[in-house]
């Protein structure tokens, strides 16, 4: 119990709760992602101990994941590409008064998903990581393929316009150098496009300005932003309700989402949409998806504070970091003198069980700090519309540009901006080609290596059998609707 004992003190509480309000800040500014958050706190840690340093992230990184969820349902701007997915549900929520309530219940939603995955990390961190080990490059393919495949789900209405939009996605994240042959591709002789369109600035440019460029265009009525009517207090008591009534919901995609998580490379964003999309495709309401329902905002949400769990299980067990704030904590337990890897449960047991102690009472913390963090907003929302629309614009611009420090990435923003506007106008869903840019590095890097490593030959991607069992999971995305009434009618 000494291990809880140090947790408890408050040269670890203090900075704790510090780092999770710099998170809750960080996370509800469009573009500054959780990574970020983390990167900015790692230089105070230089001469802290251990578990105060590890607590400061943790708390920051499971702070700001749920803060991206903020501007994502009240302004339609995802704070972190983790919160890309909660604008579906979410914004539409906020938009017939209800967005307090849709925050509430990301909020306790997040915090149950959180402690899920954390628990899960304690218990399962060994198998699931040598699980995650078999996975090679044919695995990943598919499953890029399967989280791109998502899109079809995604889309309201018209499967052919969602896969459109994915491909061109997929199309837009093959610009920029290409990783196998050094050769440039699609960038019209501009350096800037070397290094490829940053999704972040697409992101926030077809999500942000384009419900900005809406606004402008429609009338007086159109350009009003949704009303905050509900309290924050009894809007916590209603979600908490609809959360126990809906607990299976948070248990799926808090599973997912650590699985996912577990996964290097895949992350908290594609979680996200994953446990999105199985919900959608296995719900009761799957034509309501998309118009404002709990069910939206519950599955995202469980599913990427989860994930931030089972990140930890690759980087703590084997040393390899499961997204990109993982890879900066492994640097620093090594700055600290902690060696990730199976021996570390071994030689700083006390240290680990603290730290596992410190992430499940993170989430209750959260409840607190979010709620705070809520508040605040609200109040920023209580303006005059022209000024928060030009907040906005003017916190869009500085998030797309300290992602490379660059102006280009601005001129992207609104690029993207204006390709989102267009897009509404012709019924075109944004998710899908959002999920195409994350996804279309992954799912090509995966497949030339893979191929490159046969001499051409396609067969390894058919026939190992977690590649079987993607490939099946596709299968029912696309048809298991129309199979589920076939047997129906046979049964």
């Amino acid at each position: 119990m000494n291990y809880i004992l140090a947790a408890l003190q408050p040269n670890v509480l203090l900075p704790l709760l510090i780092s999770m309000f710099f998170g809750i800040f960080v996370g509800g500014m469009p573009g500054l992602t959780a990574t970020m958050a983390v990167a900015l706190i790692i230089p105070i840690t230089y001469y802290m101990p251990p578990l105060a340093a590890l607590a400061m992230i943790l708390g920051a990184s499971f702070s700001s994941i749920f803060a991206g969820d903020i501007p994502a349902t009240f302004l339609r701007i995802p704070g972190t590409p983790a919160s890309g997915a909660a604008v579906l549900d979410g914004f539409e929520m906020s938009k017939k008064g209800k967005g307090a309530l849709a925050l509430s219940l990301d909020l306790i939603c997040s915090a149950t998903g959180g402690v899920i995955g954390v628990l899960l990390l304690i218990l399962v961190a060994p198998p699931l990581a040598k699980f995650a080990l078999k996975f090679t490059n044919y695995e990943y393919f598919w499953l890029g393929i399967f989280g791109l495949s998502m899109s079809a789900v995604l889309s309201r209405g018209n499967l052919i316009k969602g896969l459109s939009s994915a491909l061109l996605g997929l199309l837009i994240a093959t610009i920029g150098i290409d990783v196998t042959t050094g050769y440039p591709r699609f960038t019209f002789g501009s350096i800037e496009l070397m290094d490829g369109i940053g999704f972040i600035p697409a992101m926030i440019g077809l999500f942000g300005i384009s419900e900005v460029l809406k606004r402008i265009q429609g009338s007086e009525k159109d350009l009003e932003l949704p009303a905050i009517n509900e309290k924050i207090k009894p809007s916590l008591l209603a979600a908490f309700k609809i959360m126990i009534k809906k607990f299976f919901i948070v248990i799926k995609s808090a599973i997912i989402g650590t699985f996912v998580g577990a996964l290097p490379g895949a992350g908290a964003d594609i979680a996200a949409w994953v446990a999105y999309g199985v919900e959608k495709k296995t719900s009761k309401k799957s034509e309501e998806f998309g118009t404002g329902i709990v069910e939206g905002v519950i599955a995202p949400t469980s599913a990427n504070n989860a994930a931030l769990g089972g990140t930890w299980i690759p980087a703590l067990v084997f040393g390899i970091p499961g997204d990109t704030i993982t890879a900066i904590v492994l640097g620093a337990m090594l700055m600290y003198g902690l060696r990730p890897g199976p021996l570390i449960f071994q030689e700083n047991g006390e240290l680990i069980k603290g730290l596992f102690f410190i992430a499940i009472l993170i989430q209750f913390l959260l409840i607190v700090v979010g709620y705070f963090g809520i508040r605040v907003y609200t109040y920023f929302l209580k303006m005059k519309t022209s000024v928060v629309l030009t907040a906005v614009i003017m916190f869009s611009m500085i998030g797309s540009y300290a992602i490379r420090n660059s102006y280009f990435d601005i001129y992207i923003m609104l690029i993207f901006g204006i390709i989102g506007y267009l897009f509404e106008k012709i019924d075109v869903p944004l998710a899908p080609m959002i999920l195409g840019i994350i996804l279309g590095p992954m799912i090509e890097d995966n497949l030339r290596v893979g191929l490159t490593k046969t001499g051409g030959n396609w067969m390894p991607f058919f026939t190992r059998p977690i590649s079987i069992a993607f490939i099946v999971l596709i299968f029912f995305v696309f048809f298991g609707t129309y199979i589920v009434k076939l047997l129906k009618k046979f049964l």
